[in-house]
Protein backbone atom coordinates (compact mmCIF):
# COMPACT_ATOMS: atom_id res chain seq x y z
CA UNK A 1 0.00 0.00 0.00
CA UNK A 2 2.78 2.44 0.95
CA UNK A 3 4.63 1.66 -2.28
CA UNK A 4 1.50 2.35 -4.35
CA UNK A 5 0.87 5.70 -2.65
CA UNK A 6 4.53 6.62 -3.05
CA UNK A 7 4.45 5.66 -6.75
CA UNK A 8 1.25 7.66 -7.42
CA UNK A 9 2.70 10.67 -5.60
CA UNK A 10 5.93 10.37 -7.58
CA UNK A 11 4.00 10.25 -10.88
CA UNK A 12 1.95 13.29 -9.87
CA UNK A 13 5.06 15.31 -8.98
CA UNK A 14 6.83 14.28 -12.20
CA UNK A 15 3.79 15.28 -14.26
CA UNK A 16 3.55 18.61 -12.43
CA UNK A 17 7.25 19.33 -13.00
CA UNK A 18 7.06 18.48 -16.71
CA UNK A 19 3.95 20.61 -17.28
CA UNK A 20 5.46 23.59 -15.47
CA UNK A 21 8.76 23.23 -17.34
CA UNK A 22 6.98 23.22 -20.70
CA UNK A 23 4.85 26.22 -19.69
CA UNK A 24 7.91 28.13 -18.46
CA UNK A 25 9.87 27.25 -21.61
CA UNK A 26 7.06 28.54 -23.84
CA UNK A 27 6.62 31.70 -21.77
CA UNK A 28 10.34 32.50 -21.88
CA UNK A 29 10.53 32.23 -25.68
CA UNK A 30 10.65 35.27 -27.92
CA UNK A 31 7.24 36.73 -28.68
CA UNK A 32 6.65 38.29 -32.08
CA UNK A 33 6.08 42.05 -32.04
CA UNK A 34 5.45 44.99 -34.37
CA UNK A 35 8.34 45.64 -36.73
CA UNK A 36 9.55 42.03 -36.72
CA UNK A 37 10.12 40.42 -40.10
CA UNK A 38 8.68 36.91 -40.50
CA UNK A 39 8.23 34.33 -43.22
CA UNK A 40 5.35 31.88 -43.36
CA UNK A 41 5.55 29.09 -45.92
CA UNK A 42 3.66 25.94 -46.79
CA UNK A 43 5.77 23.08 -48.09
CA UNK A 44 5.26 22.33 -51.80
CA UNK A 45 2.98 25.36 -52.31
CA UNK A 46 4.86 28.49 -53.37
CA UNK A 47 1.60 30.47 -53.58
CA UNK A 48 1.35 30.16 -49.79
CA UNK A 49 4.73 31.65 -48.97
CA UNK A 50 4.88 35.19 -47.60
CA UNK A 51 7.55 37.38 -46.07
CA UNK A 52 6.10 40.25 -44.09
CA UNK A 53 6.81 42.89 -41.50
CA UNK A 54 4.43 42.80 -38.56
CA UNK A 55 2.47 46.09 -38.58
CA UNK A 56 2.00 48.25 -35.46
CA UNK A 57 -1.37 46.65 -34.65
CA UNK A 58 0.17 43.15 -34.74
CA UNK A 59 -2.34 41.78 -37.25
CA UNK A 60 -1.04 40.08 -40.40
CA UNK A 61 -2.99 38.76 -43.36
CA UNK A 62 -2.32 35.34 -44.89
CA UNK A 63 -3.92 33.79 -47.99
CA UNK A 64 -7.01 31.65 -47.46
CA UNK A 65 -7.22 32.23 -43.71
CA UNK A 66 -7.30 36.03 -43.49
CA UNK A 67 -6.15 38.06 -40.50
CA UNK A 68 -4.15 36.67 -37.60
CA UNK A 69 -3.24 38.64 -34.47
CA UNK A 70 0.38 37.67 -33.84
CA UNK A 71 0.77 39.92 -30.80
CA UNK A 72 2.45 37.95 -28.01
CA UNK A 73 2.65 34.75 -30.08
CA UNK A 74 5.86 32.74 -30.27
CA UNK A 75 6.99 31.37 -33.63
CA UNK A 76 5.74 27.93 -32.54
CA UNK A 77 2.30 29.22 -31.56
CA UNK A 78 1.98 31.18 -34.82
CA UNK A 79 2.89 28.05 -36.81
CA UNK A 80 0.27 26.05 -34.91
CA UNK A 81 -2.39 28.74 -35.46
CA UNK A 82 -1.71 28.96 -39.21
CA UNK A 83 -1.66 25.15 -39.53
CA UNK A 84 -4.97 24.82 -37.71
CA UNK A 85 -6.73 27.50 -39.77
CA UNK A 86 -5.21 26.25 -43.04
CA UNK A 87 -6.40 22.64 -42.50
CA UNK A 88 -9.87 23.69 -43.76
CA UNK A 89 -8.34 24.40 -47.18
CA UNK A 90 -5.16 22.32 -47.37
CA UNK A 91 -5.54 19.11 -45.38
CA UNK A 92 -1.91 18.00 -45.31
CA UNK A 93 -0.21 21.40 -45.08
CA UNK A 94 3.25 21.50 -43.55
CA UNK A 95 3.67 25.05 -42.29
CA UNK A 96 6.98 26.71 -41.47
CA UNK A 97 7.29 30.04 -39.67
CA UNK A 98 10.64 31.78 -39.42
CA UNK A 99 11.60 34.93 -37.57
CA UNK A 100 13.82 36.73 -40.08
CA UNK A 101 14.65 39.74 -37.92
CA UNK A 102 13.63 40.77 -34.42
CA UNK A 103 13.22 44.51 -34.88
CA UNK A 104 10.69 44.97 -32.08
CA UNK A 105 13.13 44.18 -29.29
CA UNK A 106 14.20 47.66 -28.30
CA UNK A 107 14.47 49.62 -25.07
CA UNK A 108 15.34 53.23 -24.39
CA UNK A 109 17.86 55.08 -22.23
CA UNK A 110 16.94 58.72 -21.59
CA UNK A 111 18.09 61.52 -19.36
CA UNK A 112 21.60 62.02 -18.09
CA UNK A 113 23.43 59.34 -20.04
CA UNK A 114 26.15 60.11 -22.57
CA UNK A 115 24.21 58.74 -25.58
CA UNK A 116 20.45 58.73 -24.94
CA UNK A 117 18.39 56.80 -27.46
CA UNK A 118 16.77 53.58 -28.59
CA UNK A 119 18.83 50.39 -28.30
CA UNK A 120 18.33 46.83 -29.54
CA UNK A 121 18.02 44.31 -26.74
CA UNK A 122 17.56 40.56 -26.41
CA UNK A 123 15.76 38.51 -23.80
CA UNK A 124 18.78 38.72 -21.47
CA UNK A 125 19.75 42.40 -21.66
CA UNK A 126 19.82 43.95 -18.20
CA UNK A 127 19.83 47.55 -16.96
CA UNK A 128 23.59 47.80 -16.55
CA UNK A 129 24.06 46.57 -20.11
CA UNK A 130 21.74 49.19 -21.64
CA UNK A 131 23.44 51.88 -19.57
CA UNK A 132 26.76 50.70 -21.02
CA UNK A 133 25.23 50.88 -24.55
CA UNK A 134 24.18 54.45 -23.74
CA UNK A 135 27.77 55.39 -22.86
CA UNK A 136 27.23 55.22 -19.08
CA UNK A 137 25.93 58.00 -16.83
CA UNK A 138 27.17 61.52 -17.37
CA UNK A 139 28.73 63.62 -14.59
CA UNK A 140 25.41 65.28 -13.69
CA UNK A 141 23.37 62.06 -13.26
CA UNK A 142 21.70 61.02 -10.03
CA UNK A 143 22.72 57.33 -9.93
CA UNK A 144 20.61 56.46 -6.89
CA UNK A 145 17.34 57.63 -8.45
CA UNK A 146 17.18 55.78 -11.76
CA UNK A 147 13.81 54.32 -12.70
CA UNK A 148 12.64 51.92 -15.35
CA UNK A 149 9.25 52.64 -16.89
CA UNK A 150 7.46 49.52 -18.09
CA UNK A 151 4.06 48.92 -19.64
CA UNK A 152 2.28 45.86 -18.23
CA UNK A 153 -1.33 45.02 -18.97
CA UNK A 154 -2.09 48.58 -20.05
CA UNK A 155 -0.55 50.22 -16.99
CA UNK A 156 2.74 52.04 -16.47
CA UNK A 157 4.86 50.78 -13.62
CA UNK A 158 8.00 52.31 -12.14
CA UNK A 159 10.88 50.09 -11.09
CA UNK A 160 13.60 51.76 -8.96
CA UNK A 161 17.27 51.13 -9.69
CA UNK A 162 20.31 52.23 -7.70
CA UNK A 163 23.32 52.25 -10.01
CA UNK A 164 25.87 52.74 -7.22
CA UNK A 165 24.67 49.71 -5.25
CA UNK A 166 24.78 47.39 -8.26
CA UNK A 167 28.18 48.78 -9.29
CA UNK A 168 29.46 47.81 -5.81
CA UNK A 169 27.97 44.32 -6.13
CA UNK A 170 25.08 44.96 -3.74
CA UNK A 171 21.35 44.35 -4.37
CA UNK A 172 22.12 42.71 -7.70
CA UNK A 173 18.51 41.50 -7.97
CA UNK A 174 17.51 45.01 -9.05
CA UNK A 175 19.61 44.62 -12.23
CA UNK A 176 16.62 43.03 -13.98
CA UNK A 177 16.27 41.90 -17.58
CA UNK A 178 14.67 44.54 -19.75
CA UNK A 179 11.50 43.92 -21.73
CA UNK A 180 10.44 45.24 -25.11
CA UNK A 181 9.67 48.96 -24.81
CA UNK A 182 11.21 49.57 -21.37
CA UNK A 183 12.50 53.11 -20.74
CA UNK A 184 15.48 53.60 -18.41
CA UNK A 185 15.22 57.14 -17.00
CA UNK A 186 18.38 58.63 -15.53
CA UNK A 187 17.60 61.91 -13.70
Amino acid sequence: MKKTVFFVLLLFLASFAINNTVTFAEESRYKIGPGDSIEISVWKDETLTRQMIVPPDGIIAFPLIGDIDVTELTVTKLRDAVSKKLKEYVTDATVTVMLLSANSMTAYAVGKVNRPGQYPINLETNIMQILAMAGDLNAFASPGNIIILRQEKGKSIKIPFDYNEVKKGKNLEQNIFLKRGDVVVVP
